[in-house]
């Protein structure tokens, strides 16, 4: 009897430990995106003012994965939280590798090759960071959060 209170109040305390981290998340994601959409005149350290609220999203989807991996969820919930974790990761990977490969094909083609070849920047880790990956964290929030209600409707009935 007494190890199965203690394995409730652990899934507790791994279910009040995501649904922090999730909204810390959510948090971090609607600051990102004022930032970035905002006017860069009203914004005095624009870099720091990006890097550390893009830095703490990329650590809180670490965070949100270990967590929904070691809480034993199982089916949907599971699967929309590590989306939601995952889709940070991606980002930062993808601006990181869309960086590196603007850079390297400048260095051993030159300057111009990406005008030579009809584009002006490396496409695909670009279209990946901006487009792709915000969209499967929008995704995944809203699923998770519909999948939260429902969780919380059937606990009650």
């Amino acid at each position: 009897m007494e190890s199965e209170k203690k394995s409730i109040k652990v899934s507790n305390k791994f279910n009040l430990s995501i649904k922090v981290t999730f909204w810390l998340l959510v948090a971090f994601f609607i600051v990102l995106v004022v930032v970035i959409f905002s006017p860069m005149e009203y914004i005095s350290i624009s870099v720091l003012f990006m890097a550390i609220p893009g830095i703490i999203f990329l650590l809180l989807g670490i965070v949100l994965i270990v967590l929904a991996a070691k809480s034993g969820l199982k089916g949907l919930l599971k699967k929309f939280l590590l989306v939601t974790g995952a889709a940070p990761i991606g980002t930062v990977v993808s601006v990181i590798l869309h960086n590196v490969f603007y850079g390297v094909f400048i260095y051993f083609f030159g300057a111009d090759f990406w005008d030579r070849i009809g584009t002006s920047d490396e496409p695909v880790f670009f279209i990946l960071a901006i487009i792709v990956c915000p969209i499967a964290f929008l995704v995944g929030v809203v699923s998770s959060i519909v999948l939260f209600i429902k969780g919380r409707r059937t606990a009650r009935e």
